[in-house]
């Protein structure tokens, strides 16, 4: 059974008409020709498909894409803005955070989901053994309308090394370069890169917000992580692997 959806990628609008089993990771690769997203364990286990849906860091093999209709989709090779590299794209670059590649661009979405999740108040389980002892980490709290509490991120979090392994262990690296992952999430949090620019504070989400796909120009694949054959892009029909 085939089904139509519409779906906001990387900025750009976009109509598919697809198998409802079909998850959200073959849309963007099979159907789209978005590489970026890698398939690693097909079972949300690796975090190599991580993108980010409406905001939120998710395991994109995990979800159907039907269920995803009207929904913004970012990707590690729509971060970049106006040619210039996201801060965390730039600090994986720097702090050399990767060694064949394969893992990076769901390493660097997760990134800069953990870095908005941290700076809204989310707790983990870090966060929650510090101040709770064992206890389980705390869920945002619900206002008296059962919205729950989710504010716009105001500043940098500051998180320490273990708190950044505990939320990144979703999202494993095959070669061993966690040290120069962790170094580059913390050169992101020393810059004040979560919405903000290096010494001053943020004062917004770094995520792309949703539009309506024309305001903004499509990323450079010159300048844009994830878009080289390297990284995994490649346009369809070329036989190329991702």
């Amino acid at each position: 059974m085939d089904a139509e959806i519409s779906l906001q990628v990387d900025g750009r609008a976009t109509t598919l008409t697809l198998d409802t089993r079909t998850t959200l990771l073959d849309a963007l690769r099979d159907r789209l020709g978005n590489y970026s997203p890698k398939k690693g364990c097909d079972h949300g286990q690796c975090g190599a498909c991580t993108v980010l849906l409406n905001g939120r860091r998710i395991n994109s093999c995990l979800v159907f894409a039907v269920a995803q209709n009207g929904a913004s989709v970012v990707t590690a090779a729509g971060l970049a803005s106006d040619g210039e590299l996201h801060p965390v794209q730039q600090a994986f670059l720097d702090q050399d955070g990767f060694q064949c590649g394969y893992c990076t661009p769901g390493q660097i979405c997760s990134a800069v989901g953990m870095l908005d999740e941290a700076a809204r108040g989310h707790p983990s389980y870090v966060t929650a053994s510090r101040s709770e002892g064992s206890a389980p980490p705390r869920t945002p709290e619900a206002s008296a309308d059962g919205q729950m509490n989710d504010s716009p991120p105001t500043q940098a979090p500051e998180l320490p090394d273990d708190e950044i392994r505990e939320r990144m262990s979703g999202n494993l690296c095959r070669c061993g370069a966690y040290v120069n992952i962790v170094a580059a999430i913390r050169q992101s949090l020393a810059g004040d890169q979560v919405g903000g620019t290096p010494g001053r504070p943020a004062t917004e989400s770094a995520i792309p917000q949703p539009s309506n796909g024309m305001d903004q120009p499509r990323p450079s694949t010159s300048q844009t992580p994830g878009s080289s054959s390297r990284s995994g892009m490649k346009t369809p029909g070329t036989g190329q692997r991702g």
